[in-house]
C-alpha cells in the first residue's frame, strides 16, 4: 500500500496532464503570444503574482499581436539625429490627419548688398536645417518686365536694377502669401542676359520652411509683415565689387567696364540709401556671409525649436517699422552692427 503523500502527489500530476490535454491547440500560441508580451510579476509574498496568472484571460476577438499603441495622429511623428530630420509619417508637416493645413510655413527674410552672399547663407542654412520641405525664393525672379525704352537703357548700363521701383512687389507678396499658406505657386524666371522673363515659369510647392532672399527684402512694410525672422548679411563693400565682378563677368556676359560704371552709378549709392539703413530691422545680422558658420548654426537651432514647438513666427512681434525712403540718407555710420538687435 502507497504512503499517503505518494498517492496525492500522483493524483496531483494527473490531474494538471488533464488539464494540459483540454487546452485545445489553437489556443496555445495565443497564450504563448500573451506571456511574451506580459512581463513577469515577481511574487511579493502576498500572492497577488500567482493569482494573477491563474485567472483565465478574456478574449477580445484580436490577435494579441495587433494590441499595439497607435500613434498620436494630430501631430506628425519625426525622428531627430544629430544630421538628419526624418519624418516617419505620409503626409508633410504642415497638414493635419484630416488634410488639411495645420499651420503657417516659417518665412526667413535674407536681406544684404550685391554679392554679399546672400544666395550662399541660405544654402548653408538649408544644409544644416535638414529638413525635407524648404523653398528657396530669389528676389532676383521678380525684377519688373522692362519697356523698349529701359531695355535700351539696360544694354548701355543705364537703367538703375538696385532701386526699389525696379522690382514687381505686388507679384512677390501675392506669392509668398500663397507658399506661406501651403500653396503651390508660379514663379517668373528672369533673364540677366536678356533683361526679361522666359515664357515658362517655375512651379514651386508650399513647404515648411521658406527663406526668402535678395537686396530690397525689408523695403515693403507688407513684405516686412510676411517674415517670421529678419536676417542681415555684412559684407565688406571690397569683397562685394570683387565678388560682383567675377559674377556678372562669367556668368552674366557683361563687360569689366560696364560692370565698374554700373557699381559706381547705381550700386553703391543704392547700398548707401535703401540697403545699409535696413540692417536695423534684422533680427540678427550675420558678418562675413557664408563663412560664418557660428551664426548659420544658431539660426539653424532657432529655427529647429520653432518647428518643434509648431510656431508660425519667432515671438509675438509688435507693428515693424517700415523703412522710410526719405530717412535713408541719416544713418549714422556703426549704428546696426550688434549681431543680435533688440526690438
Amino acid at each position: 500500500m502507497m504512503p499517503q503523500s505518494q498517492l496525492y502527489s500522483q493524483h496531483q500530476s494527473s490531474t494538471t496532464e488533464r488539464s494540459m490535454s483540454d487546452v485545445s491547440r489553437e489556443d496555445r500560441p495565443s497564450k504563448m503570444e500573451n506571456e511574451e508580451k506580459t512581463p513577469s510579476v515577481p511574487n511579493s509574498g502576498d500572492g497577488e503574482g500567482s493569482l494573477d496568472r491563474l485567472l483565465p484571460s478574456v478574449s477580445t476577438g484580436l490577435s494579441p499581436r495587433k494590441r499595439t499603441t497607435s500613434q498620436c495622429k494630430s501631430e506628425p511623428p519625426l525622428l531627430r539625429t544629430s544630421k538628419r530630420t526624418i519624418y516617419t509619417a505620409g503626409r508633410p508637416p504642415w497638414y493635419n490627419e484630416h488634410g488639411t493645413q495645420s499651420k503657417e510655413a516659417f518665412v526667413i527674410g535674407l536681406c544684404g548688398g550685391s554679392a554679399s552672399g546672400k544666395t550662399t547663407v541660405a544654402r548653408k542654412i538649408i544644409e544644416a536645417l535638414d529638413v525635407p520641405w524648404v523653398v528657396l525664393l530669389s528676389m532676383d525672379s521678380f525684377y519688373k518686365v522692362l519697356t523698349p525704352e529701359e531695355q535700351i537703357l539696360a544694354a548701355s548700363n543705364d537703367y538703375n536694377f538696385d532701386h526699389p521701383d525696379a522690382f514687381d512687389f505686388d507679384l512677390l507678396k501675392h506669392i509668398l502669401r500663397k507658399l506661406k499658406k501651403g500653396k503651390s505657386v508660379k514663379i517668373p524666371v528672369y533673364d540677366f542676359t536678356t533683361h526679361g522673363r522666359h515664357k515658362e515659369w517655375k512651379t514651386v510647392y508650399g513647404a515648411s520652411v521658406i527663406i526668402f532672399e535678395g537686396i530690397m527684402a525689408f523695403a515693403d512694410k507688407e513684405l516686412l509683415q510676411l517674415l517670421d525672422m529678419k536676417l542681415f548679411v555684412d559684407t565688406d563693400s571690397d569683397i562685394r565689387l570683387v565678388r560682383r565682378l567675377r559674377r556678372d563677368i562669367s556668368e552674366r556676359g557683361r563687360e569689366i567696364e560696364g560692370v565698374i560704371k554700373q557699381y559706381n552709378k547705381f550700386v553703391k549709392p543704392a547700398f548707401e540709401q535703401y540697403i545699409e539703413p535696413t540692417m536695423r530691422l534684422a533680427d540678427i545680422v550675420v558678418p562675413r556671409g557664408g563663412g560664418n558658420m557660428v551664426a548659420i548654426d544658431l539660426i539653424v537651432q532657432h529655427v529647429h525649436s520653432q518647428l518643434e514647438e509648431g510656431s508660425s513666427c519667432i515671438c509675438t512681434p509688435g507693428p515693424t517699422p517700415a523703412p522710410d525712403p526719405q530717412r535713408f540718407g541719416q544713418h549714422t555710420p556703426g549704428q546696426g552692427y550688434a549681431h543680435h538687435h533688440q526690438k
